[in-house]
């Protein structure tokens, strides 16, 4: 009988053994998933219904195992909402670590420098992970950069760090500005970055446009920036044609060629570097500018250097057929 009490504690030791082993294998093993998966924890979803729903997307084989082994051998922080991906053959203990740690999927929505509002507008809203409708912005209170956000987050939260980041960088760069700048409000700041951010896209360029359009300005000349003709007629979209003379001499509130001093509003949404651009304009007397059909532009001081600049450029295009 000693004997026979003996066996049966050996093989209820071992079967506990075994049962142990098997409910650590489980926890560490590889799970049924062959291919990476996103998942979606709603917010304010317990782990027992993340596991229900990994368990509906095959990322685990039970959710009821999965549950009784996370009960013991997790960690007691909570689960987080968002959208995850579980990686090929994720283990429960993986997957678990990747709901605690919060390291939800990143997504971006990129504006670049000089993007009109409605444009911005139309890219939020045709962002189908997105949710929730939003007015066109403001111009120019967007800046302009890479923007994550995750899915099913509301438009209206995107947009409103799109212009938080704006405002945080006007709060910083408008004391740090250049006693030569022009602009006698960080509005205008805005709106004069701008036109200089839709004449060049060349990160040199910036400052000396800056300086030409500021000297322009001290003497009450035009600007004269096409930019300013084709945005009350597009909002700011490409015209897909060239100017008409019947626009050039219409009389509004944005037209630089028919009006002295600034439009009344920004007609893009500048990026930071046309902003200092602005703030710290460039030391130059150049007047004028025109295309050198390099991608740049050929700055001059008098008109006279400038309309032999505008007839090379003239004789370049009708040498390319574009006159």
């Amino acid at each position: 009988m000693r004997r026979l009490g003996c066996l049966i504690l050996v093989a209820a030791a071992i079967i506990a053994v075994l049962l142990a082993g098997n409910f650590l294998y489980g926890w560490n093993a590889s799970g049924p998933l062959e291919n990476q998966r996103t998942i979606v924890i709603k917010s304010g979803s317990s782990l027992a219904m993340a596991a229900q729903v990994m368990e509906s997307e095959g990322v685990i084989k039970s959710a009821d195992a999965f549950l009784t082994r996370a009960k013991i051998l997790g960690g007691s922080e909570p689960i987080k909402a968002g959208e995850f991906e579980i990686p090929p053959g994720a283990s429960n203990a993986l997957i678990l670590d990747i709901l605690q740690g919060g390291k939800a999927v990143q997504r971006l929505i990129t504006i670049p420098e000089g993007t009109p509002s409605i444009i911005v507008y139309e890219k939020l809203m045709a962002e189908k992970l997105l949710k929730g409708d939003i007015p066109v912005p403001a111009e120019g209170s967007v800046l302009p950069d890479s923007y994550s956000f995750e899915r099913g987050e509301p438009r209206a939260a995107v947009l409103l760090r799109m212009q938080k980041a704006m405002k945080d960088t006007i709060a910083e760069l408008w004391p740090k500005r250049s006693s030569d700048t022009i602009v006698k409000s960080p509005q205008e700041a805005v709106i004069l970055a701008a036109i200089v951010e839709k004449e060049t896209a060349l990160a040199r360029e910036r400052r000396t446009v800056a300086g030409v359009y500021s000297n322009r300005l001290r003497k009450n000349m035009m600007l004269q920036a096409d930019p300013t003709i084709i945005y009350p007629i597009t909002r700011g979209k490409p015209l897909g044609r060239r100017i008409r003379q019947s626009e050039i001499a219409q009389v509004n509130d944005y037209n630089t060629y028919a009006m002295v001093g600034l439009p009344k509003g920004p007609i893009a949404n500048p990026g930071r570097a046309s902003i200092e651009a602005v703030l710290n304009p460039a030391d130059t007397k150049a007047l004028y500018f025109v295309a050198d059909g390099k991608g740049g532009h050929v700055f001059a001081e008098t008109l006279e250097q400038h309309n032999r600049n505008v007839e090379k450029w003239f004789a370049l295009r009708r040498e390319r057929g574009e006159m």
